[in-house]
């Protein structure tokens, strides 16, 4: 008895047995539904096209924004995170250890931030929640690092320690290196967003101008990094605090909170939700390990080579970052060292602050240098994703085609026929105006005369590269700490190239992938929709023919599945491997740098000292072998329709 009830209630709920409605309305009912479809996707194609047009420069600043206030953290750690663990009475063998948290968290920290941007669903974006997210957590680790030694004292002092006993002093250490970790791991979270929002949010056509914009904003951010190095800030400002490294935080944080706040409110991210569910599945460790591996065999072409490339430029970028400062410092103390040998440890000391001081005015002209390069390069470089001519049989794209990549002709083109909806006319322009041609024209015709022909975005890195293992060879020969600084200076073109060209080759080639993608889905779901027209006005001229209708409405319930298996090739995950290629060499490099320095380096106080020189030298053949390995990217430019 209750088998037979149930399949009564499921005949009697089948919409093909069901007394009250008869098969005609049923079938107005769902033309109805098809015509809601439509409409609504409709407003998701014109969204589409919204984010494929041609930015203002004032937008990409402000897209890019953020990356300089997160590069002024940067610099404070760089420049003042070992003085200030040094003071804490830290050994130099614990801050070796503390150094490798920066690859270690990026070569883990940033694959899965970017997994977990790539799947999140809020509507408010992807990548703005773990910007904010990483940034909140950054500004606290910073905040606690600055007045580590008072709350470790403070704790501690409640259950009667003293504060200049040995076991708080290990406290204190332990608990900053431990801080150190965790501000490494939220840097990397706020890196791991932000380059992402610049993919998602910057057009494929102009990732090279987006990237560039980046790439300044990190060379401001050093050159501010490092004027408020040399500043007495706790004299300028001494409400921040009583210390160069309190301060030094205070103001960085300021600054990171700052520019967040105006990125993510400026820059409207697209609704995620569009994209459909994420795929399914935990975000487990070993289910991580699993998504990181599919991704890297399913890399695109051109990032996968970028990869391959840095994976030999950051063994060689890891010595002159670390050690430069060192090098020009053992410059300076030779002469020093070998006219006065019987010094004292206290005038060892104070010669190493003095040399160190040469070596910080020599990064401060590597920034500048590099801050030049970014504002100047990309105006030589011809652009590798060039705008194209529409034949003339689409008219109706002419107008619009002089500021368009051919991605975006694309999309257009495509939507446009689909919808049968003549494009202008939607957009409430004139076929025969010509005020997009000319103002392009005047535009852009005086950027096409200082471009350098024949000088790419590949040959510019690849060039880059030769540089830096030139100036890194030329130690054998640099003798003072003039050429010296006149080199590392130099460098900075190199530095400029590497901010910005391997991110823009990355995110062009990702920002069309997935722009490829979201007009296949568009079309994917507008050809169910049609069909469900079509079937719909074919079951009222054949009312009388029930059994075509039954077959119509069951057509009516097939829409087509979109590919919803994309997650291995989206923004987030894809730059958080490009951080994996950029953070495993510097473990490596560091190992291969202890080895030269433990054969080589001479007692303390011993002129001549040139293990250090060794070391850019062995940097120097890396870059050489990067260089090589560049020779193998696409080149876009000459490839372009």
């Amino acid at each position: 008895m209750p088998d037979s009830d149930h399949h009564s209630d499921a005949d009697e709920n089948s919409p093909l047995v069901m007394s009250p409605v008869k098969p005609s309305v049923e079938f107005e009912r769902q033309a109805a539904l098809a015509e809601t479809d439509a409409d609504a996707l409709a407003q998701a194609r014109r969204n589409e096209l919204a984010e494929q047009e041609s930015k203002s420069t004032w937008y990409l600043v402000l897209l890019t924004l953020s990356i300089g206030g997160l590069q002024v953290v940067w610099s404070v750690e760089l420049s003042n995170g070992s003085p200030f663990l040094l003071s804490l009475g830290m050994s130099k063998a614990l801050l070796a250890i503390v150094w490798v948290a920066g690859p270690l968290t990026g070569a883990v920290a940033q694959p899965y931030i970017g997994i977990l941007s790539d799947n999140c669903r809020i509507p408010w974006g992807k990548r703005k929640p773990f910007m904010i997210g990483g940034g909140l957590a950054t500004i606290f680790c910073l905040m606690i690092l600055a007045w580590v030694r008072e709350i470790v004292a403070g704790v501690l002092g409640i259950f009667g320690a003293d504060a200049q006993s040995n076991g708080v002093k290990v406290t204190t250490q332990v608990f900053a290196t431990i801080m150190m970790f965790c501000l490494d791991f939220g840097i990397n979270t706020v890196q791991a967003g932000i380059r992402a929002f610049i993919v998602d949010c910057a057009p494929a056509h102009q990732q090279e101008p987006a990237n560039a914009w980046a790439s300044r904003q990190t060379g401001a951010g050093n050159i501010i990094g490092y004027i408020l190095g040399y500043m007495d800030l706790p004299k300028a400002f001494p409400i921040f605090g009583n210390t160069q490294f309190k301060v030094l935080c205070l103001i960085a944080s300021f600054s990171l909170g700052i520019t967040l706040l105006i990125s993510c409110l400026t820059i409207k991210e697209r609704d995620p939700r569009l994209d459909g569910p994420p795929p399914p599945g935990g975000m487990g460790l070993i289910s991580f390990f699993k998504g990181v591996w599919k991704s890297i065999r399913n890399l695109p072409p051109q990032t996968g080579k970028v990869c391959e490339v840095q994976l030999a430029a950051w063994i060689a970028w890891f010595p002159f970052l670390y050690y430069s400062t060192t090098y020009i410092g053992q410059l300076y103390v030779n002469p020093i060292f070998e006219k006065h040998r019987d010094l004292t440890d206290d005038e060892i000391n104070q010669a190493w602050e003095d040399a160190t001081r040469i070596g910080s005015f020599a990064l401060l002209v590597n920034a500048i240098v590099s801050f030049t390069a970014n504002i100047v390069l990309p105006l030589l470089i011809v652009p590798s994703y060039k705008r194209i001519q529409v034949p003339a049989a689409n008219a109706d794209f002419m107008p619009l085609a002089q500021d368009m990549d051919s991605a975006e002709v694309e999309i257009r083109r495509s939507i446009s026929e689909l919808t049968s909806e003549p494009l202008l006319a939607r957009e409430g322009r004139s076929i025969e105006s010509d005020e997009v041609d000319d103002d392009w024209k005047k535009r852009f015709d005086f950027m096409k005369k200082i471009q350098i022909p024949g000088l790419t975005l590949r040959r510019t890195w690849l060039l880059s590269l030769a540089l830096l293992s030139l100036c890194m060879f030329s130690t054998f020969f640099i003798k003072t700490t003039q050429v010296a600084t006149f080199v590392i200076g130099f460098v900075g073109i190199s530095w400029a190239v590497t901010l910005w060209a391997p991110f823009a080759l990355i995110s062009a080639e990702v920002a069309q992938r997935d722009a490829e993608r979201r007009l296949n889905r568009l079309q994917a779901e507008l050809e169910a929709v049609s069909g469900t027209n079509h079937n719909s006005e074919t079951a009222r001229n054949h009312e009388e023919d029930e059994d075509d209708e039954e077959q119509d409405i069951e057509a009516t319930a097939t829409i087509p599945k979109t590919d919803n298996d994309s997650s291995t090739d989206q923004a987030g995950i894809v730059l958080g491997l490009h951080n994996v290629a950029i953070s495993l060499p510097q473990i490596f490099s560091t190992m291969i740098s202890s080895l030269i320095f433990k054969a080589l380096q001479k007692p303390r106080g011993e002129p001549w000292d040139d293990s250090v020189g060794w070391v850019m030298r062995f940097g120097g053949c890396a870059a050489l072998v990067a260089a090589v390995l560049a020779r193998r990217l696409e080149e876009k430019g000459s490839s372009s329709k």
